[in-house]
């Protein structure tokens, strides 16, 4: 925990991690060690069709967690589609047959969205994983979902899958049609050679202390980062307040084509 820039306390949390309970490289007691020795106050245990329960490991809180993966050709298309669902907060097992992963039966998307429908009914937030390094389209998220939130970064996508980390280009697409979510910056570790450790929510202490860490991503108390303090505060309806920790460029995202001032360069800004 520490307290940033606008004086609030802030927990670091990361959300996606996988162990040798599925396909990543660590144990759960390993995993939590590294994660515990960068400064994290959370991690979720996100293991591939294996809900991992909330508690405690090595004195580092374990949010409970599941990554849902289906893939099959949409019939409308014959185009192969792949949907990475991750579960946070889920209050129990949702019971769903990782069976589901491959196959054409039942269709691609519909399985996606009982995988959707599933989380939510244990009380479970449903996260629409590294976008890009899927390639979902807009259209393929809204039709899959709902969904309530998605990866805005997503280290492994980068370090050891595909050079496609950053998802601000569905996102923006996503924002242009109406769809908002809010954006986690994630790890999604699987190798522990250099993907680990990388990306963060840092959490509003004080609203997770009061209502919950569930509901404090669910009402967008945080913000996503690789290390740097992005604070926006909306002024009116159409002004907005930045407060950041030092940088040379800024880059402010929207749903239009084009807006006058959205880069901003120079130094100490």
């Amino acid at each position: 925990m520490f307290t940033d820039i606008t004086g609030r306390r802030r927990l670091k949390v990361g959300l996606h991690t996988h162990t040798t309970l599925s396909d990543g490289h660590r144990t759960p007691e390993e995993a939590a060690a590294i994660y515990r020795a960068a400064g994290y106050d959370v991690i979720a245990l996100t293991d591939h069709w294996v809900w991992g329960p909330a508690g405690e490991i090595g004195g580092l809180t374990v949010l409970s967690g599941c990554e849902y993966n289906v893939c099959g050709h949409y019939p409308e298309t014959g185009v192969l589609e792949v949907y990475h669902i991750v579960g946070l907060g889920m209050r129990r097992d949702p019971g769903l047959p990782a069976s589901w992963a491959n196959g054409e039966e039942p269709p691609v998307r519909e399985r996606a969205r009982a995988v959707v429908k599933a989380i939510h009914a244990v009380g479970g937030l449903a996260v629409i994983a590294h976008p890009a390094w899927s390639l979902n389209t807009d259209e393929q998220i809204a039709a899959a979902g709902p969904f309530d939130a998605t990866e805005i970064y997503n280290s492994v996508s980068d370090w050891g899958m595909s050079d496609r980390p950053y998802s601000g280009l569905v996102v923006d697409q996503l924002a242009a049609r109406g769809v908002h979510l809010p954006l986690l910056a994630t790890d999604d570790t699987h190798y522990y050679d250099g993907d680990e450790c990388r990306g963060a929510v840092m959490v509003d202490a004080e609203v997770a202390e009061k209502h919950g860490l569930i509901e404090a991503l669910r009402t967008g108390a945080f913000y996503a980062t690789e290390g740097p303090e992005v604070h926006l505060e909306r002024i009116s309806g159409t002004v907005f307040h930045l407060r950041c920790s030092p940088a040379v460029k800024i880059a402010f995202l929207s749903d239009k084509v084009w807006s006058a001032g959205r880069m901003v360069r120079g130094k100490d800004l």
